[in-house]
């Protein structure tokens, strides 16, 4: 009777260490479940970057500040830089006379670091009466300048300019028009 015992005690650790073996040290179950860990939880940090009505106010100086708005937003990191892919953009610089420059766009990058802005996609820039279309409108907020360019038009009470570039110092207002070849004139039309 001891060794019938015996016999089936061994027998069950034999049993014991078989399934402890198959459950912990098993590889297929190991190489299926891991990948879809790692895509579950890539999906989950994409699904957490999308931001919507997204709104930025930066105080550029005691007198002057832009805000910037975004109707979908996601958050990307580019060399170190925290960059906001925004869509359905609207951007206001407000001045020391309180007059706003708006500027509206389909899309938008918007550097977290400096506040610098690339607008992209049917560009309009408002200023009182006077509005600029364009493709492209690069914000330079330390220098305060926009540089508007590609299919830039001007539309205004004294009449419509075509030209390659626009830059607009947002602070003061000031414009330069100019080509990019400087054998080409600017396209001036009165009304």
């Amino acid at each position: 009777m001891k060794k019938v015992i015996q016999v089936t005690l061994v027998c069950l650790a034999i049993f014991a260490t078989y399934i402890f073996f198959k459950v912990y040290f098993s590889d297929s179950d190991k190489v299926t479940t891991e990948p879809e860990t790692l895509n579950d939880q890539l999906n989950q940090k994409t699904e957490n970057n999308l931001i919507k009505n997204l709104k930025y106010e930066i105080k550029l100086n005691r007198n002057n500040q832009y805000i910037i708005t975004s109707d979908l937003s996601e958050l990307v990191y580019i060399n170190n830089n925290e960059i906001v892919k925004m869509q359905k953009v609207k951007a206001v610089i407000l001045g020391q006379n309180n007059l706003p420059l708006v500027i509206i766009s389909d899309n938008a990058e918007y550097n977290k670091n400096n506040h610098n802005t690339k607008f992209r996609n049917n560009v309009i820039i408002t200023y009182m009466n006077n509005k600029i279309f364009s493709d492209k409108l690069d914000l330079n907020v330390k220098n305060n300048l926009a540089h508007i360019f590609e299919n830039v038009r001007y539309v205004g009470e004294n009449g419509k300019i075509t030209s390659d570039n626009i830059k607009i110092n947002v602070l003061t207002k000031k414009i330069d028009i100019y080509m990019n070849d400087k054998t080409n004139k600017v396209k001036v039309n009165k009304n």
